[in-house]
């Protein structure tokens, strides 16, 4: 049998089997707490409160891993059956070999291959959070979701994978870095562009009404040195009773963003320290350090692609002709890609998890040496959001990009 089959299946199999066994051991553990709130969380949380997140994050649970086997299997007919070069080889046949043409053929087959995802998605939303009192949004504004998405992704990535093609049939031997340069220039300017352009298609976004919080968490940023252009907040209630707060762009450009539902949630001070935890970020770097991660990922990509164009048997172990140039590689290493990034995320989430407890110290020192607001407003978040409070070790360690409730609690007050 073909060498490189074997590995994809084998791969296939392994990161399968490991999510699921996580999956299952996470189940297992949680399943030692349900029924009984544990001690420590106690104070601020019902035994009502705490079977629903048991609930809940079973429900999530057995529906990922219904999806996992499904994807799995999905993934397998596309590479297997041959799909990949029918489809390429039949919408080239109409569109040609032109810059344009192959952009094109890229464009179409990829929106494709997103549609079998779709099922799942809608029984996420409509279904799953409909049930644990989560979803707000509608049918109609799910439907419209999805169609400024493909449009948007379609305007983005168009252009960009016709300057692709431009520097392939340009620079033989270095059109992977031009490729990388032009690539990780677009996500920068994103970036940038993202509250400004794109945020607001989906959402409104407003800045934060005057009174007492603005004034209170204007104090802040001046106090820790923050100069930011707004905070603002976005009206994430109409799709979701989820609450958030996240921090984009940088330099100048940067925006605080907080959902209306955390608003709602949280007293002035929880508020405060909430904030203070993204400003954290940014003073500790974190945003740079993970943009350089993400350059040094993206720059081994485009050098394996541009390896990967070179090698005859990749694209005839997957039913392409020799000759298939820049286009099917593209399609094979974003199908694949995930085989191998998967077995990266304990390492990428620990680094994450690190930057956290870091947030968290600054945020702590920012509001008096005072734990107590940034605890409670994590106790609440968990309470609102139905967070699962008892994970496995093992399954937090690879999964999580944050360090679980009782672990920022433990470090917050040990630190103060």
């Amino acid at each position: 049998m073909n060498p490189l089959i074997v590995f994809f299946v084998a791969t296939l199999l392994l990161k399968t089997v490991t999510q699921l066994l996580l999956d299952w051991v996470n189940l297992r553990h949680l399943s030692l707490h349900e029924g009984k709130v544990p001690k420590a969380f106690k104070s601020f949380i019902t035994n009502r409160e705490y079977d629903r997140s048991v609930s809940y994050t079973k429900a999530k649970t057995h529906f990922g891993m219904c999806e996992l086997v499904y994807d799995s299997i999905i993934l397998a007919i596309v590479v297997l059956s041959g799909l990949l070069p029918w489809l390429y080889y039949g919408f080239t046949s109409r569109l040609g070999m032109s810059l344009w043409g192959q952009s094109a053929v890229l464009c179409i087959i990829m929106l494709a291959l997103s549609v079998p995802s779709l099922p799942f998605e809608w029984y996420s939303q409509f279904r799953l959070e409909e049930r644990f009192g989560f979803n707000k949004s509608t049918f109609q504004l799910w439907i419209s979701d999805k169609i400024k998405g493909m449009v948007l992704g379609v305007v983005i990535a168009y252009p960009l994978l016709c300057a692709f093609l431009y520097f392939f049939q340009t620079f033989e031997q270095t059109w992977w870095i031009w490729a990388f340069v032009a690539f990780f220039s677009v996500q920068l300017l994103m970036m940038l562009l993202y509250p400004r352009l794109i945020l607001p298609l989906f959402n409104k976004l407003a800045p934060l009404e005057k009174g007492a919080l603005r004034k209170r968490l204007l104090a802040l940023a001046k106090r820790t040195g923050f100069k930011t252009a707004n905070i603002e907040v976005m009206d994430g209630s109409k799709r979701s009773s989820h609450s958030n707060a996240f921090f984009t762009g940088f330099g100048k450009f940067r925006h605080i963003v907080l959902y209306d539902t955390l608003m709602e949630q949280l007293e002035d001070d929880e508020v405060e320290a909430v904030l203070a935890h993204e400003i954290g970020h940014y003073k500790k770097g974190h945003i740079p350090k993970m943009l350089f991660l993400s350059a040094l990922l993206t720059f081994l990509g485009f050098a394996g692609i541009g390896w990967l164009v070179t090698q005859a048997w990749f694209f005839h172990s997957l039913g392409f002709s020799v000759a298939s140039g820049m286009v099917p590689a593209l399609l094979l290493f974003s199908l694949l890609i995930g085989l191998i990034t998967f077995w990266l995320k304990p390492f990428t989430n620990a680094w994450s998890r690190k930057h956290e407890y870091e947030a968290d110290a600054f945020a702590r020192n920012a509001v008096g040496n005072n734990p107590e607001p940034l605890i409670t407003s994590l106790r609440k978040l968990h309470q609102k959001n139905l967070s699962n409070l008892t994970p496995h070790p093992l399954y937090s360690q690879f999964y999580y990009s944050h360090p679980t409730l009782l672990e920022r609690e433990a470090s917050l007050n040990e630190q103060a």
